[in-house]
């Protein structure tokens, strides 16, 4: 699965099923209205935490094609491309059809390397038993943060009616933030049990 625990301490992941690893966060007002971000516009940033976090979550979206796939694959289009050239070597017909080739091999590379760093956001959920964060590096726009009492945090998730299916979110205060929308909806429901036994873990300190 697309995310990791990672134990403060050590630094090593708890568990993590992840193929690949990289390094929509919406918020909505409980109270109704328009969607917002998860700092709701102008609120300030959460502030920075005076110790390491009893348990850090890192989240980020599928990538099907590694980035040493992503060069086979250019490389191998690319002489694919060419082998119906060879009839036309010393011809003129060369130079007027490699033009064509050469851009759609460019446009390719543009829109591979453009869904590479869409998929480079990252999403991070830390816990401290007086208060946990939620950061989403975009990689597209400005960082946004969310802060809550874990005490007060309740993880819902809304199998119909949301964005997507098993739409899972953290209700803090009168802001409530998306977690692992990018995710499958099984791995949602796995990833709130997992964290509303952190948090339960949390209320216990």
């Amino acid at each position: 699965m697309p995310y990791e625990w990672v134990n403060p301490a050590t630094g090593a992941p708890d568990h993590s099923g992840a193929l690949s690893h990289p390094p929509h966060l919406l918020g909505r007002n409980t109270r109704g209205g328009r969607p917002a971000s998860p700092v709701g516009g102008r609120q300030p940033p959460a502030p920075p935490a005076t110790g390491a976090p009893s348990a850090e979550l890192h989240l980020w979206p599928y990538r099907s094609l590694p980035r040493r796939g992503f060069v086979a694959f250019i490389g191998i289009t690319f002489l694919l491309i060419l082998l119906p050239l060879l009839a036309a070597l010393g011809t003129p017909v060369l130079w007027g059809l490699l033009p064509f080739v050469l851009g759609a091999l460019a446009l390719m590379w543009y829109f591979l390397q453009r869904s590479y760093r869409d998929g480079e956001l990252l999403e991070q959920l830390c816990l401290w038993p007086d208060h946990m964060t939620l950061t989403r590096h975009n990689p597209r726009g400005p960082t946004q943060h969310w802060q809550a009492n874990p005490y007060w945090v309740r993880v819902m998730i809304h199998p119909k009616g949301g964005p997507v299916e098993n739409y899972l979110t953290l209700q803090g205060g009168d802001r409530e933030v998306e977690l692992g929308a990018f995710l499958t909806p099984a791995e949602r429901a796995t990833l709130r049990a997992e964290v509303m036994a952190e948090l339960a873990r949390l209320r216990q300190v």
